[in-house]
């Protein structure tokens, strides 16, 4: 099986611990990595002796080569645009990091950019590939839940950072650093062309830098289930990412465990609204209650958005260059949630201060 040749840009976490960890994995069997590209000396001479291929200082040095299938762009997020935009015009193949951009006009002009030019593009939105959120879409396509009433997702814990990631003018903050997972997954739930109503909350209140560590959005939209997305540095309590609400039954899940349990329509006591007083069997005030018969399920996972995720993630990245196969990650989509990332923002401007 022919192997792809790999340039990646960038040998921070996700360009060296992400991208990078699972290029050198035994699970790769179909890309080889032939260029590393770092701004940083240090960095490079590491990648050098990690990957024992070509390092360059800039992305515009791979130009002169001919033998790049796919370059890996996991450049700051305030480059993003640029460098894809850039890579793109000079015939490459793009996996670009998430957040895509910070504007829909960018993902717009990315878009075009690829179909001019006849390439590839693609967003690194690895964990709808990841083993928990595959288990869960499983679950709720079922049915056993019966309507999904609300979906709530939150990314939290209680943490303080100070690095580059809580600055706007690095184009960070909680909504596009953490956000885009929880957002892919609950757009996907959506399945709307058109954007939700947004109600949002932005606030900073661990971060050192001027962007937010405190991400509440709510999606509503008719006919559809009420959607909860929270990613917070301020919560100490935060036991499940996942809670679920149905009419039939309910799911509750972390990264790596799974509980949900449902009871049966068919096989639960025929009841019928009343105005009634409700009694006992001695005639004393009663509330209403029954014994519904539940159906427990609990189950543990394996993998994760890390591993399990980004193979599945590269292996329909392949098979897209290779033979054709539809992109599961399709720009287009992720070009949507660029559009709620500018209508969050401007429900919540904050002060660049840095």
């Amino acid at each position: 099986m022919k192997k792809l040749n790999v340039a990646i840009i960038g040998q921070g976490r996700s360009g060296r611990n992400i991208h990078g960890a699972f290029f050198q994995s035994e699970a790769n069997q179909l890309y080889n990595v032939v260029a590393i590209v770092d701004a940083l000396a240090d960095r490079r001479e590491r990648a050098k002796e990690e990957f024992g291929c070509d390092v360059y200082a800039s992305h515009t040095e791979l130009y002169n080569r001919k033998d790049i299938d796919l370059v890996v762009n996991a450049s700051y997020s305030h480059l993003h645009y640029h460098v894809t935009m850039d890579l793109l015009n000079h015939g490459f193949n793009v996996v670009v990091e998430k957040p895509f951009c910070a504007h829909v006009e960018e993902a717009d002009a990315m878009i075009r950019a690829a179909k001019d030019n006849g390439k590839m593009l693609c967003i690194f939105q690895q964990s709808h590939f990841a083993p928990y959120y595959r288990r869960i879409r499983e679950i709720m396509g079922s049915g056993v839940l019966g309507r999904i009433v609300q979906v709530s997702i939150h990314f939290s814990g209680y943490a303080r950072r100070w690095d580059w990631q809580v600055s706007q003018r690095y184009a960070g903050g909680h909504l596009r650093n953490t956000g885009p997972h929880p957002l892919e997954q609950a757009l996907d739930i959506l399945d709307m062309d058109e954007l939700p109503a947004i109600h949002s909350r932005l606030d900073r209140v661990n971060s050192f830098g001027d962007a937010e560590d405190y991400a509440k959005v709510l999606m509503l939209a008719p006919g559809k289930p009420v959607i909860d997305v929270e990613i917070s540095s301020s919560n100490a309590y935060s036991d499940f990412n996942y809670i679920i609400h149905g009419d039939r039954g309910s799911l509750k899940a972390t990264l790596s465990h799974i509980n949900y349990q449902y009871f049966k329509a068919e096989e639960s006591p025929e009841q019928h609204f009343t105005f009634q007083p409700i009694c006992k069997p001695d005639g004393t005030p009663a509330y209403c209650g029954e014994q519904l018969k539940w159906y427990k399920f609990e189950e543990d996972l394996t993998g994760s958005a890390f591993d399990t995720a980004v193979k599945l993630y590269y292996d329909n990245i392949y098979n897209h260059l290779t033979a054709g196969e539809d992109l599961i990650i399709k720009p287009e989509k992720i070009r949507q949630m660029v559009a709620l990332f500018e209508e969050v923002h401007r429900q919540n401007p904050m002060p660049i201060r840095f």
